[in-house]
């Protein structure tokens, strides 16, 4: 017994010198990355056949270590960053429901990929054809390789089990099992805590990046831009479209105003004569006023703005975001206004959505809408207007002034760092998985950042 645990220490004490050694070398050759590179506690486990992390711990098969070790230190070095990369794209953290094992592929690839074209001599290797041939593919498809591109992908692609398999035996490095809730580990801390630490050091680095771009070469471009996309603030779809209620009274008894001390001391001492009584009406913040402006031009397919609207209501419904009286309006545009359609009940948006048809499909000009929605307030139609969303695809024509009321453009399925909107404007990214759960909002840097 005494001879095994001589053992374990032994080999134990060789894997701490072997990662101790690659971060020394790390730290000297990727000084943007030494807030992360250090973030690691290090710790032999049994459970794992090769190593992986759980955002806190890099845990370890020390007999797998020292045979990737004695393949080459470079080995070491890539899997260290591998692991980190899963770590600051937020890997662990932003799964969402998706497939285990499509997303796990899909993140191995996006680090990889990152890692095949990093010309850092403590990482590199040559690249073999058959990577060459699947990032080609993918590239063709998004120009960043995202982790959530890479699924929607693999998602999409036909393959048979044995060419799964193939593609995992070529990009699996490291186990994501420790990223699963259900495999907690002895004092893991709560994931809530190890996503805030790994956010708050992704930006850093991506500040560090920035910075100093000339130090970092070109080599970590690719890092950069996909930090500016993992790192846009994730919201919550309802939390979104609360910023465009406004303040209003419904006749609702508002309990959190009313006081029961005077209320009990009035039955006590008169009966049935409460000195208080629950106010009948209640400030609240809801959808009131509200423009959805959808884009119908050729490339806007029909299916996605259905879901986009059937979302939108299901949002609308099941947050009690609306007042029971309401004043909506649906445009149908392209580079002309097709159709107004106002709802002014849930029952009127259950029949619009039932009853739906895409009119327009010529080119796209924003313009029109604009000047729509400003004759409309003109003639007291929208008289609370707080905000319009614009669902499009962002190639057309913007308005030059600003209107006097907030407005996000939607994309949906795009590869957004091709579209610009204007200052003034939000840009609002909804996932193509699962739709409405989770949004990146992009702020321009002149727009009003402190309102979120």
């Amino acid at each position: 017994m005494k001879q095994n645990e001589s053992l374990y220490y032994r080999l134990n004490k060789i894997c701490k010198s072997i990662w101790d050694s690659s971060r020394t070398q790390l730290h000297l050759s990727m000084r943007h990355f030494d807030t992360a590179i250090y973030s690691f506690v290090m710790m032999r486990n049994d459970t794992t056949a090769f190593y992986g992390t759980d955002g806190d711990k890099i845990f370890y098969n020390e007999k797998y270590v020292i045979e990737t070790y004695e393949r080459g230190k470079i080995y070491i070095n890539r899997a260290y960053v591998h692991m980190m990369l899963h770590c600051l794209f937020g890997h662990l953290f932003h799964r969402n429901g998706r497939l285990y094992d499509y997303w796990n592929l899909a993140c191995d690839i996006v680090v990889e990929s990152m890692l095949d074209e990093w010309k850092n001599q403590a990482v590199h290797l040559p690249v073999s054809g058959k990577r060459m041939k699947i990032y080609h593919i993918l590239k063709a498809q998004v120009k960043v390789l995202t982790a959530e591109r890479v699924y929607e992908t693999l998602l999409s692609t036909r393959m048979t089990q044995k060419e799964f398999d193939g593609l995992l035996a070529e990009f699996e490095v490291d186990d994501h099992s420790f990223w699963r809730e259900d495999n907690r580990q002895p004092n893991q801390p709560p994931m809530q805590q190890r996503q805030k630490k790994w956010d708050d050091i992704s930006k850093k680095v991506q500040m560090s990046l920035e910075q100093f771009a000339d130090d970092a070469g070109t080599d970590g471009d690719t890092i950069t831009k996909t930090l500016k996309i993992e790192n846009r603030k994730r919201y919550e779809y309802s939390d979104f479209l609360r910023k465009f209620s406004v303040l209003r009274e419904e006749p609702v008894i508002d309990l959190d105003s009313f006081d029961y001390t005077y209320y009990m001391y009035g039955l006590t001492m008169y009966g049935n004569m409460p000195f208080i009584e629950p106010q009948e009406w209640k400030e609240t913040k809801k959808i009131r006023d509200f423009v959805i402006a959808i884009d119908t031009s050729m490339s806007c397919s029909g299916e996605l703005i259905q879901e986009f609207l059937g979302q939108t209501y299901q949002v609308l419904t099941e947050s009690d975001q609306y007042f029971s009286k309401v004043n909506i309006h649906i445009l149908q545009c392209d580079d002309k206004i097709r159709e107004d359609t106002w709802i002014t009940s849930t029952e009127q948006m259950e029949d619009y959505m039932e009853e739906f048809e895409v009119k327009g499909y010529g080119g796209t000009d924003f313009r029109p809408v604009f000047e729509y929605v400003e004759q409309l307030k003109q003639e007291k139609k929208l008289q609370d207007l707080k905000g319009l969303l614009y669902f499009t695809d962002g190639n057309g024509i913007y308005p030059k002034k600003a209107p006097d009321y907030d407005t996000a453009f939607v994309f949906v399925q795009s590869d957004d760092r091709t579209v610009q909107v204007p200052p003034w404007a939000i840009k609002l990214v909804l996932e193509p998985h699962d739709l409405m759960k989770h949004a990146r909002v992009d702020h321009r840097e002149d727009h009003r950042e402190n309102e979120y």
